[in-house]
C-alpha cells in the first residue's frame, strides 16, 4: 500500500500528535525521564498555544489512559453544565438552541483539570517541567500554521467590533498571524508563570499540583472566567448576552475516573468514554457488522459502513447523554444489533430510525423530528468542528479539535481528544489570553431527552479516543479532530488496521491512516445549528470512481472532495511481544506529525 511517509517503529517512545511542536514537545519529556503521562500533559499545553483555533486550557478532553500492568481508565475532563444553566433560562431569552459562540454556551472548563489530575495520580514529573514547553512557545513565540491566521481573518470583524480582547492577542498591529512569521501570547505565558509562583511554596510536587488544581478553581484564574462569563457577548443569535458561570460552579467540580464502554470484536477490545460521549457509537457500528465482510474498499464495503453509521448514530440521537440509565448494554447487544442490521440493504437510507433497545421508545428532539436542514451556505466538506476555516451565515466558526497519542518504553499508553475554548469560541479573557468554551451547545433545549440541558450535566461531546487491547493486552491508542465524523473515520481506520494492514511484523498505522476515507451528515450535527444532510456522503477524490458511481446508484448523495480531506487520524501501538513501538500520524492539514525511537 501506497503510503506518505513510513510507520515509525522502535522500542524507547513514540509520540503522535496534530501539531510536531506538540509530538517534539512530549518527545522531550520522554527523553527526559518522563512517562507517557508526564509527556502528554506537557504535549497538551503546548497544543493549547500552537493550535488557539483548535482548543484551549477553558475547553474538555476525555482522555483514556492504559497504565503498564494495570485496566484501561477513562479520565473525564469535560465539564457539566452551571447551575444557572437551565432549558427555562434559555428559552427565557427567547432562544430555541443554545447559541454556538458566546458565555451562554460555556460549560464548566474541564481539560485543566484533567490533565493536572493526570499529571499528579500518574506522571512523574514537575508541574514546571511540564509547562515550560507551553510557556516557551507562548512568550518567545511560535511559526504559526497557516490555519491560525485563516481562522482569525473569517472573525476579524466580530474581534474588531465586539471581542476586543480577542483582537489584542490575534490582531497585533491590526494583522493576522501570519506563517513563517513569530507569533506570541504573552497574556497566556505570564498566566502560567503565575500559576507557577503561587503554587511553588505548597510543598513536594504532588501538592504543587494539587495547589494549581485550587488556584483554577478559586484563584486568580476563576475570578477572571467568572468576571468573562458576566460580561455581555455578541454571540451567534445576533444578541448579547452574558453566561451562567459561577465561582461556585467552578469551585464544585473535578475531573474524574471511571470505566470505559467497551465491545470485544475478533479477538479485539475497544475501549471508549461512556455514553456522555459518542464514544459508543464505534462500539456500536462494530456490532452492526455482519461475520463476514465485503472486499476492503469496495462498493459493498463502504455501504455497509454508511448505513451502519446512520443506525449508530439515529440511537446516539435517541438513547446517548449524560441522563441516567442508558441503556449501552441493550445498545451493544448481539440480538439487538442483529434485528438493526437487518434494515441495512441495498439502498441509502434518508431516514432517521433509532431503535427500541429492551422495548423502549426512543424519544427524538423536536429538531431531530422535523428534519432539521442544513444552515445555509453548509459545506459537506467540513460539517461538524471542521470548519475553522469557514465563515457560517451568521458570522461565527466553528472550533475544531486536537488529538495526542503517547507509548513509553514502559508500556503506557494514553489517547486523549482536546478540543474547546478555541479563540472563535468567546472572547479572550484579557487577564489570562485564553477563551471560555461552547461544548452546551451540543445540548438540547427540550425537557426529557438523554442529551437535555440540566445543571450539572455534561454535554454529549463528540471527543472520542480510543485504546483497543488484542487478546486483553493494551496495544493500540487512536484518535482523530473532527466532531461528527470523528468514530466514522476512526471505523474505517480500525478495520483497516485489523483486518488488513500487517507491514514488517506490526500494524501498518501510516497505511491505515492514508487510505481513502469519507463521511455522512445524515442525523441532527451536534454543532449549532445543528444541521443535517440526509443520505448525504462526502468522499475523497482518491476514492475509486466505480465505487462513486455505484454508491450514487443505490441511492447516495455523494459529494466529491478534495484528495486528502477526509479524516485527520493520530495513532501509537506497541507489540508487547516483539518489544516494538509504533506510530503513525495523518498528513492531511499539513501539521500533524509522529515522532519516536
Amino acid at each position: 500500500m501506497f503510503t506518505t511517509r513510513p510507520t515509525l517503529q522502535g522500542t524507547f517512545g513514540m509520540v503522535s500528535s496534530t501539531h510536531w511542536l506538540a509530538s517534539q514537545s512530549a518527545m522531550a519529556v520522554l527523553e527526559d525521564g518522563g512517562n507517557a503521562y508526564d509527556a502528554a500533559v506537557a504535549g497538551a499545553f503546548v497544543l493549547h498555544v500552537v493550535e488557539p483555533h483548535l482548543n484551549g486550557p477553558a475547553g474538555e478532553v476525555p482522555i483514556l489512559l492504559a497504565p503498564a500492568g494495570g485496566e484501561v481508565r477513562v479520565l473525564c475532563g469535560q465539564g457539566g453544565a452551571p447551575a444557572g444553566a437551565t432549558i427555562e433560562h434559555y428559552r427565557g431569552l427567547g432562544l430555541d438552541l443554545v447559541p454556538g459562540t458566546g458565555p451562554l454556551a460555556a460549560a464548566v472548563p474541564g481539560a485543566f483539570d484533567a490533565w493536572m489530575l493526570l499529571l499528579r495520580d500518574h506522571g512523574t514529573k514537575s508541574l514546571a517541567d511540564v509547562l515550560k514547553y507551553a510557556i516557551g512557545y507562548a512568550e518567545d513565540g511560535h511559526a504559526c500554521v497557516e490555519n491560525v491566521g485563516a481562522t482569525v481573518e473569517t472573525v476579524r470583524e466580530l474581534f474588531d467590533t465586539e471581542w476586543t480582547t480577542s483582537a489584542d492577542v490575534y490582531l497585533p498591529d491590526g494583522k493576522t498571524p501570519r506563517p513563517g512569521e513569530l507569533f506570541r501570547n504573552p497574556a497566556l505565558a505570564a498566566t502560567w508563570k503565575r500559576l507557577l509562583a503561587e503554587v511553588a511554596g505548597a510543598g513536594d510536587r504532588e501538592a504543587q499540583i494539587q495547589a494549581a488544581r485550587e488556584v483554577w478553581r478559586s484563584g486568580f484564574i476563576a475570578e477572571a472566567l467568572v468576571r468573562q462569563a458576566g460580561r455581555p457577548t455578541m454571540d451567534t443569535s445576533g444578541e448579547r448576552h452574558t453566561g451562567t458561570l459561577t465561582a461556585a460552579d467552578l469551585a464544585s467540580w473535578s475531573a474524574s475516573y471511571e470505566a470505559p464502554a467497551t465491545y470485544d470484536w475478533n479477538g479485539w477490545t475497544l475501549c471508549k468514554a461512556g455514553p456522555w460521549s459518542q464514544g459508543p457509537v464505534l462500539l456500536q457500528q462494530l456490532a452492526l457488522l455482519p461475520p463476514e465482510l465485503p472486499a476492503y474498499g469496495s462498493a459493498d464495503y463502504v455501504h455497509l459502513l454508511i448505513e451502519g453509521c446512520k443506525l449508530a448514530m439515529a440511537d446516539r440521537e435517541a438513547w446517548y447523554g449524560d441522563a441516567d440509565a442508558v441503556p449501552l448494554d441493550d445498545l451493544l447487544s448481539a440480538e439487538y444489533n442483529a434485528a438493526r442490521r437487518r434494515l441495512i440493504d441495498g439502498k441509502a437510507s434518508h431516514e432517521l430510525r433509532p431503535g427500541s433497545p429492551g422495548g423502549r421508545a426512543p424519544r427524538l428532539c423536536e429538531h431531530a423530528r422535523v428534519v432539521a436542514p442544513a444552515e445555509p451556505g453548509f459545506d459537506p466538506m467540513g460539517a461538524g468542528e471542521p470548519t475553522v476555516a469557514r465563515l457560517t451565515a451568521d458570522g461565527g466558526t466553528r472550533g475544531d479539535t486536537c488529538h495526542l497519542d503517547v507509548v513509553d518504553r514502559w508500556g503506557n499508553m494514553i489517547a486523549a481528544t482536546p478540543s474547546g475554548g478555541w479563540l472563535q469560541s468567546n472572547p479572550v479573557v484579557p487577564e489570562l489570553g485564553f477563551p471560555l468554551g461552547t461544548r452546551l451547545q451540543m445540548t438540547w433545549l427540550e425537557a426529557g431527552l438523554p442529551n437535555s440541558l440540566a445543571p450539572g450535566r455534561r454535554p454529549r461531546t463528540t471527543l472520542t479516543p480510543s485504546i483497543a487491547l488484542r487478546d486483553g493486552v493494551p496495544v493500540l491508542a487512536f484518535g482523530t479532530p473532527g466532531g461528527d465524523q470523528q468514530d466514522q473515520w476512526q471505523l474505517h481506520f480500525f478495520l483497516a488496521v485489523a483486518t488488513r494492514a500487517k507491514a514488517r511484523g506490526g500494524l501498518d498505522l501510516q497505511g491505515a491512516i492514508d487510505a481513502p476515507n469519507w463521511h455522512n451528515d445524515s442525523f441532527p450535527g451536534s454543532f449549532y445549528p445543528r444541521g443535517m444532510r440526509p443520505g448525504s456522503v462526502t468522499v475523497e477524490s482518491r476514492m475509486d470512481e466505480a465505487v462513486v458511481e455505484e454508491l450514487r446508484r443505490r441511492g447516495h448523495d455523494v459529494t466529491v472532495g478534495d484528495a486528502w480531506s477526509e479524516g485527520r487520524l493520530c495513532a501509537v501501538a506497541r507489540d508487547p511481544e516483539a518489544g516494538i513501538l509504533s506510530a503513525a500520524a495523518n498528513p492531511r492539514g499539513m501539521q500533524g506529525y509522529a515522532v519516536g525511537r
